[in-house]
């Protein structure tokens, strides 16, 4: 997404924008914290800071039938999670992962492990069960677990829409001017990166924690793709069923989400 900024093949209309790499859950506490101007933020945890930063209207991750994993080295049942006996390797309780992990087994106990781990430490006996997200959803195989349930599977049947799991936010208090500046200048850098697969492709290997071009060129197309482009009416749509289904699990704050232009 950020490929046509980071080589500054893009017109950013004056900015400068300064690129920090982490983890969801990071950036997230750091929203949560108001550090951060324009950041990608969980679904989840946008819940808890939408009085104070507004959504961009390109630059989201929707799982479109697939998305986020439960794993295990044996096979279990929903109820054992649900029920709270199996306690779950979690990435982190503010991911949209963990807030579907609860819709999908309410009662589900978490324990937080950067998410990087996760499949380590089940894999290793360390961890009765976890939560995949990113590379995680296609590598799990290689350590001989099982899928207990793919949650955005699981979403696409129970709702017939897509998992929004994250999108790009930007500070309310920086003024419509610019955040229009900020919103175009992004957009046109995801343009620029989707029109530019192969180099963007090469330029994100860096970060693949691993994966090999093919996998990495998978993992891209399922979360960087025409969703990211633009939410469309079907994109609002699940991004507020969730938020609304959240908010009824008693699991994050009743919001409407607000879109800057």
């Amino acid at each position: 997404m950020f490929y046509g900024l980071a080589h500054g093949a893009v017109d950013t209309e004056g900015l400068s924008f300064h690129h920090e790499l982490s983890d969801i859950e990071s950036l997230n506490r750091r929203a949560m914290a108001g550090e951060l101007d324009v950041t990608a933020v969980s679904f989840h945890a946008y819940a808890h800071i939408a009085d104070r930063y507004v959504l961009l209207p390109h630059g989201a991750s929707f799982g479109d039938g697939y998305g986020p994993v439960v794993v295990a080295r044996d096979p279990i049942g929903r109820e054992d999670i649900a029920s709270g006996r199996v306690v779950v390797a979690s990435p982190g309780p503010w991911t949209t992962a963990a807030l579907a992990l609860s819709l999908w087994a309410p009662g589900a106990r978490t324990v937080a492990v950067p998410f990087d781990r996760i499949q380590e430490q089940v894999a290793a006996g360390d961890a009765a069960a976890g939560l995949l997200i990113h590379e995680g959803q296609l590598t799990f195989g290689d350590d001989g677990l099982h899928e207990i349930v793919d949650l955005g599977r699981w979403w696409k049947e129970e709702t017939g829409l897509p998992l929004p799991l994250g999108g790009n936010v930007v500070r309310r208090d920086l003024g419509s001017e610019q955040i229009g500046r900020i919103s175009r200048a992004l957009g046109r850098s995801i343009e620029y990166g989707l029109s530019h697969r192969d180099d963007a492709l090469d330029h994100a290997l860096q970060y693949a924690r691993g994966l090999d071009r093919r996998r990495a060129d998978r993992f891209v197309g399922m979360y960087v793709n025409e969703w990211t482009r633009g939410y469309g009416p079907e994109g609002r749509r699940a991004v507020q069923l969730l938020l609304d289904r959240g908010a009824e699990a008693g699991r994050i704050p009743a919001v409407r989400a607000e879109y800057a232009v």
